[in-house]
């Protein structure tokens, strides 16, 4: 009987075991993909119309080896030159005040569930003659609804470009009095969990050169606007490609400079700080700076600058073994100087 019986059994088993895989009931299961880091850029036609800085971003992002990554927004304009992931949240027209008050910005968020926002937001505010006061209530609501929507949000706040339309006299001073508030904005608000970063948009752009109408970015201001986003995004993000340690230094951590942009009388530099432990992490880094011959640091970003010797800022001190961060800077040099040389020595504990 059993004998009888074996090839009906045999075949009944083989077809259960081809029913479950079908289904997923057999087997490991298959691994997860990666999921891309989703950067959000959000503002006016600064931003979306057509905002070619976002092109160039991208390129630059994708050639540097940051390529586990997805630009997000409801919008999408393919009008740059260059081919990119068009997708943003540059409305034209919009104030950010307006697109507090009206709540617009949770229904993007949940439509594209960023990790990161690019903001350069508030040129419509400050043209129409809206107090500083109350932009910054707008940004502080805006980053609320960040938050609700990811509580581990990573925000770049730009300090605006400059204007100058025809139009409007007055709209130069506002935007530099405005741009001067939120640095103390950004400290306020930030928190480990969820940093906010101020990005310089404004030094080194010119209305006369770097705009078409004096208000939104050419392709010289295109260039600018993405050289300035470029290694305050790209320190939070996790190359998949180049970027190794620098020469060592002391206490556990190397630093390695490169230069970012270069222009007649100033570069752009990132220094990537590098945890050189295998085993153990650090909470805190200080970077020492050998500039050329003078040359003199204007700016940092995501450091604390004290002479030529950068430490890390409130976020990105503690640095797991064999991790990186980055942070960048703006320097002044002579008319006649080319590509700098600068040496970065890190000291770690």
């Amino acid at each position: 009987m059993r004998s009888r019986h074996h090839p009906l059994l045999a075949t009944f088993l083989a077809a259960l075991l081809v029913f479950a895989a079908g289904f997923g009931l057999a087997g490991a299961p298959p691994a997860a993909a990666a999921t891309p880091v989703r950067i959000m850029p959000l503002g006016d036609s600064i931003t979306g119309s057509p905002g070619c800085w976002r092109s160039l971003l991208w390129s630059q992002l994708q050639s540097a080896g940051y390529t586990d990554i997805d630009f997000v927004g409801t919008l999408n304009a393919q009008s740059c030159a260059l081919t990119h992931d068009a997708d943003n949240e540059g409305h034209g027209g919009f104030q950010a005040t307006a697109t507090a008050d009206q709540n617009l910005l949770p229904g993007w968020l949940a439509a594209t569930q960023p990790d990161i926002v690019v903001m350069h937001f508030g040129t419509n505010d400050v043209w129409s003659s809206i107090a500083p006061d109350t932009i910054l209530a707008a940004y502080t609501k805006l980053v609320g609804q960040m938050r609700a929507s990811n509580p581990a949000m990573k925000v770049l706040v730009a300090q605006l470009i400059p204007i100058n339309p025809s139009s409007c006299a007055e709209c130069a001073a506002r935007t530099v009095a405005f741009n001067q508030r939120i640095p103390a904005w950004a400290q306020g608000i930030t928190t480990t969990q969820s940093p906010v970063t101020v990005v310089d948009q404004w030094t080194g752009f010119d209305t006369a050169t770097d705009t078409y109408d004096g208000v939104h970015p050419n392709a010289s201001g295109d260039a600018k606007m993405a050289a300035r986003w470029y290694p305050a995004l790209s320190a939070l993000l996790t190359p998949g490609g180049p970027g190794g340690p620098g020469d060592p230094g002391s206490g556990g951590c190397s630093a390695a400079f490169r230069a970012a942009s270069v222009w007649q009388g100033g570069y752009q530099g990132e220094v990537t700080v590098t945890n050189t432990s295998s085993t153990a992490a650090i909470s805190s880094w200080t970077v020492t700076l050998a500039l050329p011959t003078g040359s003199q640091v204007t700016q940092v970003w995501n450091g604390a600058l004290s002479g030529t010797t950068v430490r890390n800022a409130g976020w990105n001190g503690t640095v797991a073994a064999g991790a990186s961060t980055t942070f960048g800077f703006l320097a002044s040099t002579s008319a006649a100087a080319g590509t700098p040389s600068v040496t970065a020595t890190c000291a770690a504990t």
